[in-house]
C-alpha cells in the first residue's frame, strides 16, 4: 500500500522490491556468517555482554541495563538458547565473535556456566562476573556444582516438565511451577511482579543440569562474584565455594536468586568494578 495515495503497489513493483531487499540481504549474510567483528566507534570503555539463565530471560536485566547506557556502556543481553550447556556455549561464542574490543561478560544462574566456557581462549573478554550464577569447573555439571558446600536447593522439588521437538530421549523443558516461582526464585519481589516473571519464564532443556562443563574461563580471566544470601535455587553455600575457587573478588548481598531484579543498584555497582 502506497502510505501517501493509499493506493496499492502495482504487483510488478512488488515484485521488484521484494528481489531487491533478497539482493541486499544475500549480499549481508556472508559478513555476518562469517563471525566478522560488527564495527563500532572508537571508545574506552568496554561491552557488556549479559547472560540470562533459566527460568529467565533478558528483560531481568532491564534495570541494570538502563544504569549501565547512563553511564556510556554499550550493553547488549542475547538470548540464551537453554537447550544444553555444549550447544549455549558455542552459541555465545558466536555472539561474542562480532563484537569489536573488549568485553566484560556477564551471567546470572545457569549464564554463568554458559559465560565460563564461552570466554575461554578470548583475549576480548576482560572479566567475568557472576550474578548468583553457576561457575562449575572443567567437568563439572550443573546439578554437581549446585551441591557444593552441603546447601540445598528447592529447585527441582517445583519443576514441571513439558516435552519439546527434537528433544533427545529423557530430555525435555523444565518450568518452574508457578505456583512457587515466586518462593523459589524471587521471595524479595512483589507477588505481583513475580507472577508476571513466572508467566514469561524461558525453560531449560534437563540436558543444561547435566552435561560437563568445558575449560573455565576463570582460570585465567579476573571474576567478580556477587552472593545471594537467601537464595533458594542455587544455595548460598555453593556460590560460596565456586567464588572462592574461581578467586573472585566477591560481595554478599541479603537477596533472593533474581538479585538484578530485586538489587539492581548492587548489580550494577560490582559490574562497574569489573568493568573499572
Amino acid at each position: 500500500m502506497n502510505r501517501s495515495t493509499g493506493r496499492r503497489v502495482p504487483r510488478a513493483g512488488r515484485a521488484a522490491a521484494l528481489s531487491a531487499l533478497l539482493v541486499l540481504g544475500a549480499a549481508a549474510v556472508p559478513a555476518a556468517a562469517s563471525g566478522a567483528p560488527a564495527r563500532h566507534p572508537a571508545k574506552d570503555k568496554p561491552t557488556i555482554v549479559l547472560e540470562h539463565g533459566a527460568f529467565a530471560d533478558a528483560s531481568g536485566w532491564n534495570a541494570v541495563i538502563h544504569s549501565l547506557q547512563q553511564r556510556g556502556y554499550t550493553v547488549v543481553a542475547p538470548a540464551n538458547p537453554l537447550r544444553g550447556l555444549s550447544s549455549d556455549t558455542a552459541y555465545l561464542q558466536s555472539f561474542l565473535a562480532t563484537i569489536s574490543g573488549p568485553v566484560v561478560l556477564v551471567g546470572h544462574s545457569y549464564g554463568g556456566a554458559v559465560i565460563s566456557g564461552a570466554a575461554t581462549g578470548n583475549t576480548a573478554v576482560k572479566a567475568l562476573v557472576y550474578i548468583a550464577a553457576y561457575a562449575p569447573d572443567q567437568g563439572e555439571s550443573v546439578a554437581q556444582a549446585t551441591e557444593l558446600g552441603g546447601g540445598t536447593s528447592e529447585l527441582l522439588e517445583h519443576v514441571v516438565a513439558r516435552p519439546f521437538p527434537g528433544a533427545a530421549p529423557g530430555d525435555a523443558d523444565a518450568y518452574l511451577d508457578p505456583a512457587y516461582f515466586g518462593h523459589v526464585f524471587a521471595q524479595d519481589l512483589p507477588a505481583g511482579q513475580a507472577a508476571q516473571l513466572a508467566a514469561a519464564q524461558r525453560p531449560a532443556a534437563f540436558a543444561t543440569l547435566a552435561q560437563p562443563a568445558p575449560a573455565p574461563a576463570w582460570r585465567t580471566i579476573p571474576s567478580w562474584y556477587l552472593v545471594a544470601r537467601q537464595d533458594r535455587t542455587i544455595p548460598p553455600q555453593a556460590e560460596r565455594a565456586m567464588a572462592a575457587r574461581a578467586g573472585a573478588h566477591t560481595v554478599e548481598i541479603n537477596s533472593s536468586h533474581a538479585a538484578m531484579i530485586s538489587h539492581p543498584r548492587a548489580v550494577t555497582d560490582l559490574i562497574l568494578d569489573a568493568a573499572g
